[in-house]
Parts: structure tokens; sequence; C-alpha cells
């Protein structure tokens, strides 16, 4: 119930995240209602329903990684001081995390039943009803028990992710926290003296010991003391470059070596894609998931970049930002680099060939596309959400609005001409074996 209402009661934006994630499940959903009902019509090609049914592997894990992106930048959900003596920690708010996630993909799940329904013609009311009755096998009755199994896989799977992602991390607080705890009050007892001081000595003592002491602390926005020189402190470098390059090159070279074999005997891709042996969808997966591992340790070195041969406050600003962020939004970065480059793969095989787009297979495209732009558009908005405070300090400490805007725009040139050479060359290298 606190679940719902906490649904209930989100903001505009949040409710439109929701409803995104609702229509990807609905979307996906139905591309698994429709497998069914080719099994159901086609009884005896079993193989084909089979592959049907993998083909939807990868509408189910974007439309399951964006989930769990909306729910981390859920800010009902989000950990607050106090929450914890009310019942409210950190596991009871993964919970609602979850079932929130649950909530939105099972009405997406419904939605993709009835539209399925009429399509089929068990529902009449509307102007497309058995539009594609012999498409569905409206002639066979549908097993309620397989139908309500396939639409339950992407709630299930986006809730059990959501749950294990927003997981409460156990351990105390160790040497930093107590650290940065004890530099805040020692700051806050440095400011009350000198304060008590000036007002005894006057004005002039008071700018002599702020001239002796520098620039420590800025106040927070919740009353709490931020320390100048550590606004951006330098970040870990991620370790996923290495393995992320070595998956990278074994997607490449399983999909070279699998292009060798004969291309009959390998199955036939959706929407009259020229068939294909395995092996070749195999080193795709591998090379999306090598982009995906990589893709924090590059916008790690994108920071470093910006930050090399002398950079002014602009280049500095820009590049830490991205060396903070390098974790949050390089995986994103990185799927959107695999999908861009397998699109353009695909483009660049098929230049002189106009393949037969099915309605289902373009489905699936837009799905897989659009899920991964919104999962980076929105880790873009939590990282937003996470430097808010510091933003803040920034402006308070006399920082120009236009030199922050001018370190976005900065990021984002520094992201497109790294992720876009090397979205190129991944693209040339998967479509290179199979043009031969």
């Amino acid at each position: 119930m606190l679940a719902l209402r906490l649904a209930r009661g989100g903001q505009p934006l949040v409710q439109l995240r929701r409803l995104l994630v609702a229509a990807a499940s609905a979307g996906t959903g139905f591309l698994l209602l429709c497998t069914l009902g080719y099994a159901l019509g086609h009884p005896d090609a079993s193989a084909g329903s089979v592959l049907r049914l993998v083909w939807c592997v990868a509408p189910v894990a974007a439309t399951v990684y964006f989930a769990v992106a909306v729910a981390r930048t859920d800010p009902g959900t989000r950990p607050r001081p106090g929450l914890s003596a009310i019942g409210l920690g950190h596991g009871r708010l993964m919970a609602i995390s979850a079932t929130t996630t649950a909530l939105s993909t099972v009405l997406g799940s419904m939605l993709a039943l009835l539209f399925f329904l009429h399509l089929r013609g068990d529902l009449t009311g509307m102007p497309f009803d058995g539009a594609a009755s012999q498409f569905l096998a409206a002639d066979q009755p549908l097993p309620l028990p397989a139908a309500l199994t396939l639409l339950a896989m992407v709630p299930i799977a986006a809730s059990v992710a959501t749950a294990l992602v927003l997981r409460p991390r156990g351990g105390k607080p160790g040497r930093t926290g107590r650290y940065s705890r004890a530099a805040a009050r020692s700051g806050a007892v440095r400011t009350g003296r000198h304060a008590v001081g000036a007002q005894a000595a006057g004005g002039a003592h008071e700018a002599r010991a702020e001239q002796a002491e520098g620039p420590t602390a800025a106040a927070g926005p919740d009353g709490g003391v931020l320390d100048a020189p550590q606004l951006f402190a330098p970040q870990t470098a991620p370790g996923g470059l290495p393995w992320g390059a070595a998956v990278l090159a074994a997607g490449l070279a399983v999909e070279t070596y699998a292009s060798r074999s004969d291309s009959a005997s390998g199955p036939a891709l959706p929407g009259g894609f020229v068939g294909g042996p395995a092996g070749v969808l195999v080193g795709w997966a591998l090379t999306a998931v090598g982009l995906a591992l990589a893709g924090p340790a590059i916008t790690y070195v994108c920071g470093r970049l910006l930050q090399a041969a002398r950079p002014g406050a602009l280049r500095l600003l820009a590049g830490r930002v991205l060396q903070t962020e390098a974790r949050r939004i390089g995986q994103p970065l990185g799927v959107v680099c695999a999908v861009a480059s397998g699109a353009y793969a695909m483009a660049t095989l098929y230049a002189g060939v106009r393949p037969d787009f099915g309605p289902l297979t373009a489905l699936g495209a837009l799905l897989v596309a659009g899920c991964t732009l919104l999962t980076l558009v929105t880790a873009a908005v939590e990282a937003r959400q996470a430097r808010a405070d510091t933003t803040a300090a920034l402006l308070r400490l006399g920082a120009p609005a236009t030199m922050l805007r001018s370190a976005a725009g900065l990021r984002v040139g520094a992201l497109l001409a790294v992720f876009g050479p090397l979205t190129w060359v991944v693209a040339e290298l998967a479509a290179l074996p199979l043009a031969r």
C-alpha cells in the first residue's frame, strides 16, 4: 500500500518515467505473446518458435535495464535522515522500489495482454478486433498459464534486478567517513570561534583571521560544511577497461571465425534478414558486453584527457565531473555504443539490399534502441541529481552559471569525440567478416 501511495504521489517527471517503463514492458510482453501465437499456429516448427523466443531476450534485457535505471532515480524511495526511525530503512526502501517497479511492469504486461486478445478477436469493442487472427492462431485456444508465464518474465526480472542493485550494503563507516564528520565538526567549531573573535576585536581582526585561515569551508544546503578543495576530489579509475577490451576482441574474433562457415546452416534472422551462423550472434553479444564493461573506464579517460596540458578552470571542472560520474554514465554509454554499432553494421551490410522489415522486427528494434537511449538519459538525470548540492555550493562560492553550462557542453563534446569514432570502428570490424 505504501508503494502504491508513493507511486501515485510522484512528480510529473517521475510519473512519465514510470509510464515509459510500462510502455516498454507492454511492447516486450506483446512480442512474447506473438511468439506464443506463432507456436500455436505452427506446432510442427518448434525450432522456429524457440528461435523467436530467443530473439525476445534482447528486448527483455533492454526493458529490465531501463526499469532498474528508473528505479535508481526515483526520489520517493531515496534514503533520507529520520526514515529509519519510523521503520523505513535501506532494506524497506529497497523493497518499496522493487514493488513500484513491479507495479509499472505489470501494468504494461496487462496492456499487452489486452491488445493481444483484441488482435486475436477474443475481445471485441475496438476497430482492430481480429486484425491479426490468422497470424496469432485465433482458431486455437489460448493457453492461459503459458501466456501468464511469458507476461510474468519482465515484472519478475525487473523487480529482482532492482532489489539486487538497490540492496543495502553492509559494513560500518570507515576511516574516511569518521574523518569527514570530524573535519566537519572541527570546521564548524573554527567558524564559530572566528565569529566570536570578530565580534570581540572588530572587522579588521575578522578580515585578518579569514585571510590567515583561508577558504576552508562553505555551508551546505542542509546546514553542513562543504570543503571547497574536496568538491571535486579525484576518483579512482574504474577497472573494467582490460576486461572490456578482452571481451570485445573475443566477440570480434568469434564473429570472424563463425562467418567463414556456411551461412545457410545458421538461424534465419527475423524480418527477412539473410541467415547466418549462430556464432555471429554470439560474437555480437560478446561485443556488446565488452563495450558495456569498458564504458566507465573510457569515460574516466575522457575526463583525464580534458585535464591534460595545464587545464584552466573550465576544463578542470569538466574533467573532474566526468571522472566522478564515470561509473554512473559510462555503462549506459557503452550499451548505447554497442546498439549504435550494431545498427550501423546492419545498415552497411544491407546497403544495396532492402530487407523486408516486419512489424515485430521493427517493434523489437524500437524497444532495444529506445530503452538504451532512455537509460542513458535517466543516468544523466541521476548524475545531475547527485551533484545538485555541489553545483549549488559552486554557485554560492561565486562560479558563474555560464561556466557550468560551458563545462556541460565540453563534457558532451568530449564523449562524442571519443565514443563516436569507437562506435564506427567497432561497427566496421563487425560488418567486415559478414560482407565477404
